[in-house]
């Protein structure tokens, strides 16, 4: 068996030459690859595969991708530092789904920089969701909710006349909403989720090709969810999370992200038989969801510890495997 380097204590592993591949591409930027794809392709390829959930090649191939955004970048164009600044936030938002908050940390402060150097509101606001997500991991909840703010203004100031700013704006509403709740700022976030709303009512009900922000209704009610479970609402929660199915997200993450929620829900409400069966169904949309998630794990490993007869239980077991 390959060694392994556990980065959470809820049984979450990465293999430690993947992980040390990146890191070492952190710390010395790689030569460049040579590949004939352009950036933009190759950039929507990774997107994809994280969208999948095939988080071990995206952790694979984000070294490469990184040295040849590098690379790029030295010509001085905005548009090149933009697409740095994706390449960078895309390994932020992967090592904050995996747990790897101290890399995620380095990777999101590096986004940001790069966006501010663009000069796009939108790939800096794409950093800023992601230094937020990772100040949280960290339990610096005042400056995350304080950063993300920050990062609402300056996207309402390009005007919102398209509607990739409107989307953009929808999105770091709905961000400053679960930063507040993660924040216990009950106020504020029940404020911006409702403002959220708002913001996305007009937009489509699947996000055209392509979108950098591929906010919808249904991923604002979704925002919801989570802003209650986090204000230790589980009621408030169901209700919000009542309507929504899996046909109206695009991506396996999305479908599987609906499902951990609603688990993270009936969790909180104290009835595991039903936290069970979303997890068993986010399991078979994208297993990664819950096995690499250490929020996610630690479900999975109350469920085994406190309720190993459950239905579903034992075949969720069987589907990510013993977190122990």
């Amino acid at each position: 068996m390959r060694r392994r380097t556990v980065i959470t204590a809820v049984g979450l592993a990465t293999p430690l030459s993947l992980l040390g591949g990146l890191e070492t591409a952190l710390a010395v930027t790689p030569d460049p690859s040579g590949s004939p794809v352009p950036l933009d392709a190759r950039l929507a390829t990774a997107r994809a595969l994280f969208d999948a959930g095939r988080h071990t090649q995206l952790v694979e191939d984000l070294p490469g991708l990184l040295g040849d955004a590098q690379h790029a970048a030295e010509a001085r164009q905005d548009v090149d530092y933009a697409r740095l600044s994706a390449a960078y936030t895309l390994a932020a938002t992967v090592l904050n789904k995996l747990g790897a908050y101290r890399q995620s940390r380095l990777v999101a402060d590096r986004a940001t920089t790069y966006a501010n150097i663009s000069g796009s509101p939108l790939a800096a606001a794409a950093a800023a969701r992601e230094l937020a997500a990772v100040l949280r991991h960290q339990g610096q909840e005042a400056a995350a909710q304080r950063h993300i703010e920050t990062a609402v203004a300056r996207v309402e100031a390009t005007g919102l006349n398209n509607a990739a700013q409107a989307s953009a704006y929808a999105q770091m509403l709905a961000s400053s909403a679960y930063t507040a709740a993660i924040a216990d700022d009950r106020d504020q976030a029940l404020a911006m989720i409702r403002e959220a709303a708002r913001a996305a009512r007009d937009l489509p009900g699947q996000a055209p090709p392509g979108r950098l922000f591929p906010i919808t209704p249904a991923t604002i009610d979704l925002y919801a969810v989570g802003v209650h479970w986090s204000l230790g609402d589980a009621g408030a929660a169901l209700e919000a999370g009542k309507g929504l199915h899996p046909a109206q997200f695009a991506t396996a993450e999305r479908k599987g992200r609906m499902h951990t929620d609603l688990a993270r829900a009936w969790h909180l409400r104290g009835r595991p038989e039903q936290a069970a069966a979303e997890l068993l169904k986010a399991a078979r949309v994208s297993r990664s969801e819950v096995r690499d998630r250490p929020p996610i794990r630690q479900i999975v490993t109350d469920l085994q510890s406190s309720h190993p007869r459950t239905a579903g239980v034992r075949e969720l077991t069987a589907l990510v495997g013993p977190t122990r």
